[in-house]
């Protein structure tokens, strides 16, 4: 699925407890439960789309074809925010980064409330469905850059990697419940479901609104933006530690994301219907949080770039076993693994690129970071729907398992020096 901070952070050491507890940072805590807020409310409506897209598409075509609307959902996200992108990252390195986030939180609640409307038809067109996507795509392109520069902003650089972990927690913890409830909102009505994802972006936006902190960004570079385009790709193609992290996972999710695939064995392999399908879902999210909150209070301090090889090499085998699984219980096993396998290299990628990231580049950063990891899944996606178009659906599963592992061994060759990272510091 990020240095100056503000003076009152900076100008007096904390002290021993509150230096090893992000929370008792009143503006770390909004801050965190917005963004809790803001990845539930995501979570839920990204499942919900997935199944009514491939259920409406079901009635009227076969599940290769159907599976192909999916990707292109997630090939239509995926314009959107590589279009998006690296233009988010300069505004969030010029301006007010709490004010970024609070919009692109506004807009997402306005999307959803359009989702909800097609939803009241009696045929909720395909086409509408994923254009719509297209405008949630650039919202979380604006708002990836702008959260991920906000964190290392609330809190002092010695908790930085307890932070990141708690940034991850969120995100795991509203990836959990967002899913999970999804096939319980689904039971319901997909509008219901639309209208609870909006009403969560609402509260999450109004915590960011009433965050009381300084989120300008420090010493805003001031050229062109082509030129700070240029910086920003420049910097992460020279420094091999931050460009074969991001590489690493960029492969690795655009072969061996299985996301797509869940409403497919859910409805027609699995035969486990809605509540299967939150499960499903949710499995990879209880397993990621489970690791963020072993890393929350014990990150990995040694072997830093083995741990993240060996994560993504996990996850590649877990897909594999996801794919040949005909027991819900199984596939559900195989995808909590795979989840605490990818949230290994998500905080070790995250606290790397953080750490070693100066500020008035971090923006920047942060965006091309979003492109190649967030914006994969979408372009995963497709592959996926391409792939089981051509394969079905068991076949793709394995294609995508097998290229993560063959990745892991090549990155390994291609960025030695990232294999051989030990301390996070």
């Amino acid at each position: 699925m990020t240095p100056p901070v503000s003076p009152e952070i900076v100008s007096e050491p904390p002290s021993p407890p509150e230096s090893q507890n992000p929370f008792r940072i009143p503006a770390y805590r909004n801050f965190w439960i917005a963004r809790l807020c803001s990845v539930l409310g995501f979570s839920s409506q990204s499942a919900v789309i997935a199944w009514q897209i491939y259920e409406t598409a079901r009635k009227d075509s076969g599940i290769g074809e159907a599976a192909l609307y999916i990707g292109l959902m997630g090939l239509t996200q995926f314009i959107a925010m590589f279009a998006f992108t690296l233009p988010a990252g300069i505004v969030a390195d010029r301006y007010d980064r709490k004010k970024i986030m609070g919009y692109t939180i506004a807009a997402q609640a306005v999307i959803a409330l359009g989702y909800m409307g097609l939803s009241a038809l009696d045929h909720p067109p395909i086409a509408g469905l994923i254009a719509l996507s297209f405008f949630l795509g650039a919202s979380r392109a604006f708002i990836a850059p702008a959260s991920s520069a906000i964190g290392p902003m609330l809190v002092p650089k010695a908790i930085l990697p307890r932070a990141i972990a708690s940034n991850a927690l969120a995100f795991q913890i509203g990836g959990i419940s967002g899913a999970a409830v999804s096939g319980l909102l689904l039971s319901v009505s997909a509008m219901f479901a639309y209208g609870f994802s909006a009403a969560l972006f609402v509260i999450g936006g109004v915590l960011i609104a009433t965050l009381k902190a300084d989120t300008h960004p420090v010493n805003a570079p001031t050229g062109s933006k082509m030129e700070m385009v240029r910086e920003g790709l420049i910097y992460i193609w020279t420094n091999k530690i931050v460009f074969g992290a991001l590489s690493l996972d960029l492969a690795a999710v655009l072969l061996g994301g299985a996301t797509a695939l869940l409403p497919i064995f859910a409805r027609d392999i699995l035969h486990a219907g809605e509540i299967g399908y939150g499960a499903l879902r949710a499995a990879p999210a209880v397993g990621a949080m489970m690791t963020a909150l072993w890393l929350a209070r014990r990150p990995l301090k040694y072997k830093a770039g083995k741990w993240m090889y060996g994560g993504v090499a996990v996850f590649g085998l877990m897909t594999i076993i996801f794919g040949l699984s005909t027991n819900i219980f199984v596939s559900v096993a195989a995808l909590a693994v795979l989840g605490a396998a990818d949230m290994v290299s998500v905080f070790v990628r995250g606290t790397l690129v953080q750490i070693v990231t100066p500020d008035p580049m971090r923006g920047r950063v942060a965006s091309v970071s979003y492109l190649f990891i967030g914006a994969s899944n979408e372009l995963g996606e497709f592959e996926s729907g391409v792939a089981t178009r051509l394969l079905g659906p068991i076949g793709a599963a394995l294609f995508g398992g097998i290229g993560a592992i063959l990745v892991t061994g090549a990155w390994i060759k291609l960025f030695p020096s990232l294999y051989e990272v030990d301390r996070l510091e």
